[in-house]
């Protein structure tokens, strides 16, 4: 555990805004000494709670998205693939983060990454089972145990928890962040997190 201040996170698979915080956020973590607390939600249910929509959802919105992704991919010098197989229902992916959080926090880390540069560098279809489960296996996860975990009520409960959380909180999308009290949505809000660290 960390003296310092702490950084939650919740996050969705699915969002690739998601994933350019996830490859900024062992910086920011080691810049500022911050404890990360990893929150999985479910962005789909945070949608229906809250009116908002995938900014696809607007084509003119989701064309500029798309470029301006690719923008700060360079920026930040990490590679990207717009998934072709956007939107992907990442429920599976998502009791995965949670599941292994309660009970292999050990494997999280490396799910973690798994997963996001499957779906965001390799434009994986990990909405269908076989394609999770071969991609699963090849980076050495055993696939029953994760079918168990994903199954389990304990987990779903936990998921959905969080994601109520999150509603109630406030947040809206994926990524958001939050240092206290203050919340910040976006990828591209990152220097205010910054700066709410180092108070």
């Amino acid at each position: 555990m960390s003296n310092g201040p702490r950084l939650e996170y919740f996050f969705d698979f699915g969002s690739p805004t998601s994933y350019l915080a996830w490859t900024q956020l062992p910086k920011v973590i080691a810049d500022s000494g911050a404890e990360i607390v990893w929150r999985p939600m479910l962005l789909g249910g945070v949608f229906k709670a809250t009116g908002n929509a995938s900014p696809v959802s607007v084509p003119a919105k989701g064309r500029w998205m798309n470029a301006d992704i690719a923008r700060w991919a360079a920026r930040y010098g990490v590679p990207f693939r717009f998934n072709p197989h956007f939107p992907i229902n990442t429920l599976t992916l998502m009791r995965g983060a949670v599941g292994l959080q309660m009970h292999r926090p050990e494997d999280f880390q490396r799910y973690l990454e798994v997963v996001s540069k499957a779906m965001w560098e390799g434009a994986a279809n990990l909405g269908d089972p076989a394609v999770l489960a071969s991609t699963l296996a090849a980076a050495g996860f055993e696939v029953d145990a994760f079918l168990a975990l994903v199954g389990d009520p304990e987990v779903k409960a936990r998921l959905v928890a969080t994601t109520e959380e999150a509603v109630a909180r406030g947040v809206f999308g994926a990524p958001t962040f939050f240092v206290g009290d203050a919340m910040f949505f976006g990828q591209d809000r990152l220097d205010f997190v910054r700066e709410a660290l180092a108070r």
